[in-house]
């Protein structure tokens, strides 16, 4: 019996021995890191005519790299995109989700099938069973134009290498074909956004003779030359290229959406965006057309746009110029209760909303007071890109606990000035809730948060704050090694003294 439970000390003793150290066992995953996620997400399946149907994928835990395209649905024309960013700031700890929509309108109503369909985001794969859509009525209910035939569906579908052309004589037609960088304002002031996007036109007539050329090589250089150093860009995440029609002095043309971005000038330096190039693909056409054959030859042709600047207008003196954020907001405050006990904690949520900045947009500082504790901010903000359109919402949320009854001028305590460029004037957003406070006067905080906030559980208060050495764990591994040889040596020297 005793030679068996020496066996059984030796193997325990020698798993412990040589255990592989932290070194060479795999990395284990950082507490807290949120591996990135994909998913998607269908609209309702019935509505009118008159609505969009749309499909969205949301992506978090990584910054977006490259998506796939969104699918065609037979019976609808896809009519533009929207992002929303949306950040949260909660005890210091930021997480980021990107949610990217494709509108679709429908040509007539009836019913339609989405096929189950996937996409890949930054290399995930995320599919989806598909549905069944049902188009109803509305009372003024229009059929979109169905797109031309043919023509340029997207980079590179017409981008092919034809074989040797037979010996004839080619013509290079004559096109209407344009690049233009387009603000759609002339001046702004200091803060104040404006859109710019780089647009290819060209006339329906043109589709046939025009291709783009190595578009996601050139396309570098191009943002380099129209990025600006005196101004924060909040550029759109728009992947694919396709056509849109539009109509310039009473003619129709297609209108290529090449890039668009948002800038907010830092100071009243002008923005300057210098002639840029593009290089595409244009077909010769031969002027005696043979049956069988192509009839077309492929060369080059360089659009330049014309240079664009915008002029920049200081604010107007102020106390705060320097510090004020510009654009156009609301106020969307909101709290839980309307009555609370001395010593009870309170959220208070302090929202900016509207076209804007937001990352200029800091929170407010709230001024000591006494009888009142403050903790936050947390920090929640959402951005919003569609139709050229730059805008969403910040949210501040605090916790109060005031030790003194009473009313709680909260409109003394949180406001924020900002600049509003469509008045030209500035203004302040004041909080305007009054909660009311009641219970007798307490000296002390008795702040106990609600169970339910993930930030607040009760067992950090009671919580032990002694700070440990790191290898705290290393070495309780190494002491238990040591008392394990010690006792494995000791069973083989009795074990010895018996044989003996």
């Amino acid at each position: 019996m005793l030679r068996y439970l020496f066996c059984f000390i030796l193997f325990v003793g020698c798993s412990f021995l040589w255990q592989p150290s932290s070194a060479q066992q795999p990395p284990k995953p950082v507490p807290g890191a949120i591996a990135a996620q994909a998913e998607l997400e269908l609209g309702p399946a019935a509505f009118p005519v008159t609505e969009y149907f749309t499909i969205s994928f949301r992506l978090r835990g990584a910054a977006l790299e490259r998506y796939s395209a969104f699918p065609d649905i037979e019976g609808f024309k896809k009519s533009g995109k929207s992002n929303t960013t949306t950040t949260r700031i909660v005890e210091g700890q930021t997480t980021t989700e990107l949610r990217i929509t494709q509108r679709y309108a429908a040509y007539a109503e009836g019913e339609y099938s989405v096929k189950p369909f996937f996409m890949t985001i930054n290399g995930l794969t995320v599919r989806s069973e598909g549905l069944t859509l049902r188009v109803g009525p509305a009372p003024a209910a229009g059929t979109a134009p169905t797109p031309a035939p043919g023509g340029l569906q997207g980079i590179g579908l017409l981008d092919k290498l034809f074989g040797k052309p037979k010996p004839q004589e080619y013509v290079e037609p004559k096109d209407n074909a344009f690049l233009a960088v387009v603000p759609d304002k002339t001046s702004v002031f200091v803060g104040e956004g404006v859109h710019v996007g780089l647009y290819f036109y060209l006339t329906p007539a043109d589709q046939g003779l025009l291709d783009f050329y190595n578009f996601a090589g050139q396309l570098p250089e191009i943002l380099q030359q129209l990025r600006q150093r005196t101004a924060w860009e909040e550029p759109f995440n728009e992947q694919e290229i396709v056509p849109e029609s539009v109509t310039m002095g009473g003619k129709p043309f297609l209108r290529y959406r090449l890039y668009e971005a948002e800038y907010y000038p830092l100071n009243a330096e002008p923005l300057v965006f210098p002639m840029v190039a593009l290089r595409m693909v244009k077909y010769r056409l031969a002027k005696n057309p043979a049956e069988g054959l192509d009839n077309r030859l492929e060369g080059y042709k360089t659009y330049l746009t014309t240079p664009r600047t915008i002029r920049v207008k200081p604010l107007p003196p102020h106390p705060l110029r320097d510090q004020v954020p510009v654009g156009s907001y609301q106020l969307r405050e909101s709290i839980n209760k309307s009555t609370f006990q001395t010593g009870q904690a309170f959220t208070y949520s302090f929202g900016v909303e509207g076209e804007g900045n937001l990352a200029a947009v800091s929170a407010p500082a709230v001024p000591a007071r006494l009888g009142l504790e403050v903790y936050g901010p947390d920090i929640r903000q959402e951005i919003t890109r569609q139709a050229g359109r730059v805008g969403g919402r910040k949210v501040f949320t605090y916790r109060f606990v005031a030790r003194r009854p009473g009313q709680l001028p909260l409109d003394s305590l949180l406001g924020l000035v900002f600049f509003d460029p469509a008045t030209g004037r500035y203004d302040t957003l004041h909080a305007e809730l009054r909660p009311t406070v009641r219970g007798p006067v307490r000296t002390a905080s008795t702040f106990r948060a609600p169970s339910d906030d993930p930030f607040y559980q009760n067992q950090l208060f009671d919580a032990n704050n002694t700070l440990q050495p790191l290898d705290t764990y290393s070495d309780v591994r190494r002491y238990a090694n040591y008392i394990l040889a010690v006792l494995l040596a000791v069973a083989v020297w009795g074990w010895w003294r018996k044989s003996n």
